[in-house]
């Protein structure tokens, strides 16, 4: 029986992990919130790369609803991220590993 080449392991993990961080970097996801009057673009590091909001919800009388709103869409766009990195994980090969998530 052939033993387990570690330096193999070690390479296949740094190879999965740096393809998982290339994707995370090239990575872009859209949150909303307001029936999308408030729309949020998130890469997959959690920077906010734009936000977008219906002239229609703008009301000087009324900035909190807007910034709850804008508050909500990044959060959105937050979890996205954090989906998006849950769902690669399992996918990488050798790290299938039973009760990780």
């Amino acid at each position: 029986m052939k033993g387990v080449d570690i330096n193999q392991i070690f390479k296949m993990v740094k190879d999965a992990q740096e393809k998982l961080q290339h994707e995370m970097e090239t990575l872009e996801v859209e949150g909303s919130a307001g029936g999308d009057m408030v729309k949020v673009k998130m890469n997959g590091k959690k920077e906010v790369l734009s936000v977008k909001i219906d002239p229609e919800i703008v009301d000087s009388e009324d900035i909190e609803t807007l910034e709850d709103l804008i508050v909500s869409a990044v959060n959105s766009a937050s979890e996205k991220v954090d989906q998006e990195l849950q769902s690669k994980l399992p996918n990488i090969p050798g790290m299938n590993i039973p009760g990780l998530f």
